[in-house]
This record gives C-alpha cells, sequence and structure tokens, in this order.
C-alpha cells in the first residue's frame, strides 16, 4: 500500500500528493504504533500491562515525551548506533589494532615472563550452529597466542548432524578441546552449564558458537588478570562482524559503571569470571534464557563486589550480526528482554534495594531503573544565586513550585547584589511563602563562597545546586534525582539540561574533553540515543554540571564544598572530582529533564574582560588534577579528547598501546 502511494505522489500534482503523503505517514505511523504496543503486550505478560505501562508514560512524560520516543523510533535511532564510519574504523584497525608477525614474537615472550598463566576455559554452547561459523570460531580460539586454554563446548542434542561430526573431529585433532554432547535438549543455559562442568582452569571466558576472539583476547585477559590481584570478573570492548564478515561497530565502553550495567549488559562482550566464582554462585540458572549470562554476572558481582571487576579497554570479541541475533537488534529476543528484567528484580531483592524497572519500547533493549524514595521523603534544599535577571528567575521558580511532583523542599534564593526595584518587589513576595527563603550577600560574584555560605545555612539532607536561568521540563525531576542520591556509594547527581531549541546542553561531563572538561553528547537531538544508549542512560560519570544538581550535605561538607579558588569555572568539575576521590561514585540521570538558558545572565567566558580569569582557572585546574585529563574512567582512551570530533569519536592515535 506505502509503495502504491509513493509511486502516485510522482505523477501526482502537489495538490493531490500532499493528502497522499500525509497518509503515507499515518500508515508508517501506524504500523510503528503496532510494533511498539505489540513488544509491550510480549514483555508487559498481556494487552492490560502493555496499555498500563503506555499509560504511565503518558502521565509521567505528557504528550511531547510519547512524541520523542516515536521520532527516535522513526530515525532508527538505534542503541548500537555510534559516530564511527565503516572506512574511518576500517583505518583505525590498520593503524593501532592489527598485529604484525613482530609484534606476535613479542607477545610470546611477554607471556613468559608472566608471574601468573592461569589457564583460562573458553565456555562454549552450541545448538544446530552454522558449520562455517563454528569453524570460525573453534580456529580463533586455537589462533590465540597465549597457549595456557581450554575450549569447552557443550552441544545441547543438536538434530543437525554436522554439528557433533566437526566437534567430535576437533576434539580428536585438539587435546585442548573438550566436548560434551547432550542427550536432551535444555536449552542454553543447561547447555552452558554442561560446558562449564568440563572447565578446569582457574578462569572462564564465555564466547557464543558463531562469534569470533581475536588473536591476543585471551594474552590481554592474562596480562590483566596479572596487573589486577584483586580482580575476579574482567570485560572488554567489543565491536561487530557484518555478513561480509568485516568489523564494525565498535563499542569503546567506559570503567566499571554499576548504574549503567543495570541499563544494559555492558560486561558481555567479552566477559570472563573467576571460575570459584562462577561455582560458588550456582552457575547458569534456568529460566532465564536469553540474558543467562547477565543474570550470572549480576549474581557474581553481587558477592564479589564492584571492586572486582576490571575493565579492558581493547577490542577483545567480535560479535557476530546474524539473523535473530541481539547483535543486530534488541527486539529478535523479546524472551531475553524479560528474563534480564527478571534477572535485575531479583538481584534487587538480593541487596535489599527497593526498585522497580521499566524497559522503554523504543530503547531496543536498554532499561531503566526507578529507586524508590525513602519512607520519610528528605527535605532538599534548592539553592538558587541570582542577581536581578528576574524574568529568568521568576521562570525558574515558577517552574519549580508549579510542576515538581517532590514537595518536600525549601528554595533559598541567594540575592548577589540585585538592584532593580521589581526584583526587590518580586523578593518581597517570594519571602512571604513558607518553603522559600531570600537572603542576601553582596560580597563580589564568586559562585562557589555563594553556594557554600547558602549550603552552610540550608535545613535539608539533601542540597540541589540550581542555576537561575532553568526550567523545570519534567515534574519528577527533584523525586528522580534524590531517589539515585540515596542510593549507597551515589555522590553528586546531574540533571539533563536541554537547550531551548531541544537539542542537549548536559549529559553529564568529560574530564579532559577539550582541555579540562566538556559536555558528553552536545547538541544531541532530542529524540536521539546517543553512544550506544548513553543519552538516554542512567549512568555513573566523573562529573556533572551544578547548574542542577543534587547531593546529601553530609557529602557535600565532607569534601569541602565548592572551591572558592574557582569564582566561576570549573568548580562543579573540582567538586566532582573531590567526590570521586573521597570514594564516591557520582551519577547522571537522562529522566530530570530541565531547559537551560545556559550563561543569559552572566555572559561569555570568553568575553575579553573574563578571559584572563578564565585561564587563570584552567592552570589553577591543571595543577591540581595533573593527571585526571587523559584517562576519564567514565570514557574510553580509544576515544577523542579533540572538541572539534565531537565526544565518542576514534581517538587518532588511542591514549593506550595496543598492549597495554
Amino acid at each position: 500500500m506505502e509503495v502504491e502511494v509513493i509511486a502516485l505522489s510522482h505523477s501526482a500534482s502537489w495538490r493531490t500528493t500532499a493528502p497522499l503523503r500525509n497518509l503515507a505517514r499515518s500508515l508508517r505511523a501506524a504500523r510503528l504504533a503496532y510494533s511498539i504496543v505489540r513488544r509491550q503486550i510480549q514483555t508487559r505478560g498481556g494487552l492490560v500491562g502493555a496499555f498500563k505501562f503506555c499509560g504511565s508514560i503518558v502521565r509521567r512524560e505528557g504528550w511531547s515525551g510519547v512524541t520523542a520516543r516515536v521520532k527516535r523510533l522513526r530515525r532508527g535511532g538505534g542503541f548500537a548506533s555510534a559516530p564511527v564510519s565503516a572506512e574511518l574504523y576500517r583505518d583505525w584497525i590498520a593503524q593501532y589494532d592489527s598485529i604484525t608477525l613482530e609484534q606476535e614474537k613479542g607477545l610470546v615472550s611477554e607471556i613468559n615472563m608472566l608471574a601468573r598463566k592461569p589457564l583460562i576455559s573458553v565456555i562454549v554452547p552450541t545448538y544446530n550452529s552454522d558449520e562455517k561459523l563454528l569453524r570460525e570460531m573453534i580456529e580463533s580460539v586455537q589462533a590465540q597466542i597465549y597457549p595456557h586454554w581450554e575450549l569447552c563446548i557443550a552441544d545441547d542434542a543438536s538434530t543437525q548432524p554436522h554439528v557433533q561430526k566437526l566437534l567430535r573431529s576437533a576434539a580428536a585433532a585438539d587435546s585442548r578441546i573438550k566436548i560434551a554432547l547432550r542427550e536432551k535438549n535444555g536449552h542454553i543455559s543447561e547447555a552452558s552449564n554442561s560446558a562449564l562442568a568440563l572447565a578446569t582452569g582457574e578462569y572462564v571466558a564465555l564466547l557464543d558458537h558463531d562469534d569470533l576472539l581475536p588473536p591476543h583476547a585471551l594474552y590481554m585477559v592474562a596480562r590483566y588478570i596479572n596487573l589486577h590481584a584483586t580482580g575476579r570478573l574482567f570485560y572488554s570492548d567489543e565491536d561487530k562482524l557484518d555478513e561480509k564478515g568485516t568489523r564494525t561497530m565498535p563499542y569503546f565502553k567506559s570503567d566499571w559503571n554499576p548504574l549503567m550495567f543495570l541499563a544494559h549488559n555492558m560486561f558481555s562482550h567479552l566477559g570472563v569470571y573467576e571460575t570459584a566464582l562462577v561455582r560458588e554462585v550456582g552457575g547458569f540458572r534456568k529460566g532465564y534464557e536469553g540474558s543467562q549470562d547477565y543474570d550470572l554476572a549480576l549474581r557474581c558481582i553481587d558477592v564479589a563486589g564492584h571492586e572486582a571487576v576490571v575493565h579492558i579497554p581493547h577490542v577483545l570479541y567480535h560479535w557476530r550480526i546474524v539473523a535473530g541475533s541481539t547483535a543486530g537488534s534488541g527486539e529478535a529476543k523479546p524472551y531475553a528482554l524479560q528474563a534480564a528484567i527478571r534477572a535485575m528484580e531479583d538481584h534487587f531483592k538480593r541487596i535489599g534495594i527497593d526498585a522497580t524497572i521499566d524497559s522503554p519500547d523504543d530503547s531496543a533493549g536498554t532499561m531503566r531503573v526507578r529507586y524508590a524514595l525513602p519512607e520519610q521523603q528528605p527535605l532538599v534544599s534548592i539553592v538558587i544565586p541570582t542577581r536581578d535577571g528576574l524574568e529568568l528567575l521568576e521562570q525558574c521558580i515558577d517552574s519549580v513550585t508549579e510542576k515538581t511532583l517532590y514537595r518536600n523542599y525549601e528554595i533559598i534564593v541567594v540575592d548577589n547584589g540585585s538592584v532593580q526595584s521589581k526584583t526587590m518587589a518580586y523578593f518581597e513576595r517570594i519571602s512571604r511563602l513558607p518553603n522559600v527563603r531570600v537572603i542576601r550577600d553582596d560580597a563580589p560574584f564568586n559562585f562557589s563562597a555563594l553556594n557554600n555560605r547558602a549550603v552552610d545555612i540550608a535545613r535539608g539532607e539533601y542540597v540541589c545546586l540550581m542555576n537561575n536561568d532553568v526550567e523545570v521540563v519534567s515534574p519528577e525531576w527533584l523525586g528522580e534525582m534524590v531517589s539515585v542520591a540515596c542510593q549507597p556509594g551515589v555522590g553528586a547527581v546531574g540533571a539533563c539540561l536541554w537547550y531551548p531549541d531541544d537539542t542537549l546542553q548536559h549529559g553529564g561531563v568529560v574530564v579532559g574533553l577539550g582541555g579540562i572538561a566538556g559536555h558528553m553528547h552536545l547538541k544531541l537531538e532530542r529524540g536521539e540515543f546517543g553512544y550506544f544508549g548513553r543519552g538516554v542512560t542512567l549512568q555513573n560519570l566523573s562529573a556533572v554540571t551544578a547548574a542542577c544538581l543534587v547531593v546529601s550535605k553530609e557529602i557535600y561538607k565532607e569534601v569541602g564544598g565548592l572551591d572558592v579558588e574557582l569564582a566561576v569555572a570549573f568548580n562543579d568539575v573540582d567538586f566532582c572530582l573531590k567526590i570521586a576521590k573521597a570514594g564516591y561514585r557520582n551519577a547522571w540521570t537522562p529522566h530530570a529533564e530541565l531547559y537551560h538558558h545556559e550563561s543569559a545572565t552572566r555572559g561569555s567566558d570568553l568575553a575579553p574582560e573574563k578571559y584572563q580569569r578564565f585561564l587563570e582557572e584552567i592552570r589553577w585546574m591543571e595543577r591540581r588534577w595533573d593527571g585526571w585529563f587523559t584517562r576519564d574512567p567514565a570514557y574510553n582512551p580509544n576515544l577523542t579528547l579533540q572538541l572539534d570530533d565531537g565526544p565518542f569519536a576514534l581517538a587518532f592515535p588511542p591514549r593506550i598501546g595496543q598492549f597495554e
């Protein structure tokens, strides 16, 4: 039908074709809506659950939120979208990720010098595998430069005879290959356990039957095992193989990121576990097929702790895109998503945290965790420094008081030298409100000092630093930020700030981007996912902006608040790095949305009269945080720090050696 409509549109007049084009759009929208509802019926346990979920989207996000979700789907923005062209990635591989014969010889010498040479058991379940792809998988393990491995393959009663024939032949030819030929099909969890039963190695590495390991994969694993004595779980970066076997879509991950891991399984691939740990938690669980490795990682981390997880920032896994694979689409296996949700629900029960999991219809597999607020909701002190700028301030405060669902807050307006009579009249009026205070501070403008003095008198258990040029968009913004800030080990929590044109101003801060720090996903269009979903995912970050930031008053005071040496710029980055240094994990949530009319009152830091002060603050940051600017743990050393390239572009060269 759509093809016919489009064909007619080329031969008809404009007056005729406009309605036809609208009809074509309507048909596409209808099909899209149908696919959304169908998926929700699958993942929500029926029609009633699906409509309840869709209704909750409308109530929480309004029709603008629904529009953004549909817009995202119509554009085809996918979870695995990445700003790397295939040609550019090929160049990068040729320069920085290809192994020469000389390098291979050097790695053999390096292996001999390793203090520990653990046996690594590669675990592979199979079922009716494509013969060519299965053979290539086996050959990729046999091609490993690191020799201390065994390949443990369990066939789950394949009905195609070539599978067991190939496995028997491989095992007969290579004593390092062990096989288990199951007589009854038990699906992937039981097959994986059968492969695990064959393992004698100190560590197990999980490999799918049609994927590949590069030749240096297990060497890098062994190297990082030697570098990290307390590590019990290791994971690497990864890419995908298209139907022609070409490497594409590299996923350069952050270092361990507990909040982001609860949005999607960033641990796989390549995932490597201490064998004793896997056996301690009971191996793979039946009933979690499709997300059995996610469930395993969650249970292992619950036992071992976050500090036992180590990231290897190298591409050590090639994930093949085949029909029906989640490598190609998160919607390929809806049962896998259901299993992931169950695994997460189990995880929260085990650790005693009250949370629910949403699976947005447009996220291609990413999940949203909603943390419950404490039964007695803590008081939040919202601190807003200002100097005149009445229209912005009034818009800011009105949006807070009229839209915010979280009600236990006070507003502290810090008047830093306002002179306009209309501003004074406004202060007089809002001061009569029971939860608003206006304090006068005529000291020379110093953003850090103004906030610190206000926090000293704040009554709240939590503090929200807020610019006077922000405007609330999502009614749940404060409840969302407080619920995250309440979680164990969390420090500062930043909000999602949009420019008025609905492009992203603040999606978190990358330390070192452009020099000192730069905004992640700057100018991302509303409705887009960003790099592997990171533009729409709750995650841990090194720094967030103080334009809207929530933190416990206790942590604020513990790290000494904002540093008054940084009167204007970088005080929030410095503050967040102090929090990280103290052992907390900062966070950014996309679910607390506000508009930010950035620098509308203060002006640009690059104005001639301010440029010298700006340079001095850059030098100050370079002295205090020397060594922090090349390796932000929430970013990746294979990604650029050049602002002109934009975040998440490839680094030429990477800030880490090929075998470091």
